[in-house]
């Protein structure tokens, strides 16, 4: 099973190698049906792929005013390919859009306003739906939850408490957990983060515990200056924390990013996402948990927010795109994707008609914490560079960099992209 897609959402060099779509080539006849073209980044995934295709299929056949063509993209090219055409004035009628790049593309008139109505998208998780300045501009099938892993036998054997949605580890429990289970000497590192490597993880997996400490990585009051909320005091305490745990040797600053430590025994727990689940059961079985994200002072966090669609704002077919994206939302297909890709389905209704996350279903639980734990990360169109800087600041931290100079550094780096850039119409 893949992890959850996250694009590159830097601009990174990279030849985009199209995969010509079905369908017929960009153009209208009156006596024919209008076309509608789609790009989707899911040339790398046959499963996503199959299901995008299904639904174009199937929408195609359900009425006769619009035909859908798609073409296919790999994932390291996509972004670049959509700016790209942006720049052209060759964008596609639809396409997809990793979550917290949505509000840049939309700030940068990539991208209209969704329309749907509220019956609609009240039913997706928070985390499913992009906005900019509260409007909402995509929304998506899936989205993915990360969890503590850990062994029942190990945890009772060290006399831990085992955590439950409503009752978390504390940040004292947390930490002294880690120290118990490092303390014993059977294990190489207590936690297995998934260091080793960068891009969008590091804010994915780590600023949710920051924002857990109470700090933030702007301030979402005005979303005009990381001031007061990336060098808080609480985002102090949460560097020093940080920091902490790899002076400790709690975790490993090299640490693979696929958290294969958990899987080899080689570490006791592990900050893992609900993709990472059938690797983990077929190793540990019944013996496996998976855990509840900490409570490190305000609550439990998690990050939000995977694939989403959207029309493009040059789309001179917007009702036709519209009615797609809402036939695409059908719990049908929402249930498809779950099963074909394993993420989590959008709706409860559809989450219903599948195996492993309804009622009862062996992953429900990274359900229940996206819905219950999840936070969007922050929806300005200044993420791509928030991102990127909080990734240096925590590595470096990670390496002993002395924690407040360092935050403040970040602080003055993201402020000054905002200033740059007019607050991105915030």
């Amino acid at each position: 099973m893949r992890r959850p897609l996250f694009a590159s959402i830097l601009a990174v060099a990279a030849s985009a190698t199209l995969i010509a779509g079905c369908g017929s080539p960009d153009h209208n006849s009156p006596a024919g049906p209008k076309t509608i073209k789609l790009w989707t980044h899911a040339a790398g995934n046959a499963d996503e792929l199959a299901t995008v295709l299904q639904i174009i299929k199937d929408f195609n056949a359900s009425q006769k005013e619009y035909q859908i063509v798609h073409e296919a993209f790999p994932q390291g090219a996509y972004n670049d390919a959509v700016t790209g055409a942006a720049m052209a004035g060759k964008l596609p009628c639809l396409l997809d859009a990793d979550g917290p790049v949505v509000p840049n593309w939309a700030w940068a008139k990539y991208l209209a306003p969704l329309n749907l109505p509220p019956s609609t998208t009240d039913k997706f998780l928070p985390s499913t739906v992009g906005t900019y300045k509260d409007t909402i501009y995509a929304i998506g099938h899936f989205d993915a939850a990360v969890g503590i892993y850990g062994r029942k036998s190990v945890l009772k054997k060290h006399g831990i408490r085992i955590p439950a949605i409503d009752s978390p580890w504390t940040l004292r429990e947390f930490d002294a957990a880690l120290v118990e289970l490092k303390s014993e000497g059977k294990f190489d590192y207590a936690l297995d983060l998934g260091t080793g490597g960068g891009g969008e993880w590091w804010t994915y997996a780590f600023s949710p515990m920051l924002q857990s400490f109470g700090a933030d990585l702007i301030d979402r009051s005005s979303m005009t200056t990381a001031e007061g909320a990336l060098n808080s005091p609480a985002a102090v305490t949460w560097g020093e924390w940080w920091q902490s745990l790899f002076q400790r040797k709690l975790a490993d600053p090299h640490e693979a990013t696929d958290r294969v430590a958990f899987l080899n025994g080689k570490a006791a727990l592990a900050w893992n996402g609900n993709w990472g689940a059938p690797d983990a059961i077929e190793k540990y079985g019944d013996d496996l948990v998976f855990l509840p994200p900490p409570d490190l002072g305000t609550g439990p966090k998690i990050g939000g927010a995977s694939w989403q669609w959207a029309i493009t704002s040059s789309c001179k077919e917007q009702d036709g795109a519209r009615k797609y994206v809402e036939f695409s939302l059908n719990p049908k297909y929402i249930a498809r994707f779950s099963d074909k890709v394993g993420l989590i389905p959008a709706t409860e209704e559809a989450a219903a008609l599948t195996d492993k996350y309804k009622q009862g279903g062996q992953l429900r639980v990274f359900a229940d914490y996206s819905r219950k734990f999840a936070v969007v990360r922050p929806p300005t169109p200044a993420y791509p560079v928030i991102s990127s800087v909080f990734e240096k600041a925590a590595q470096d931290i990670m390496n002993g960099t002395a924690v407040k100079a360092r935050l403040d550094a970040a602080v003055d780096e993201i402020d000054a992209n905002l200033a740059s850039n007019g607050n991105y119409g915030f």
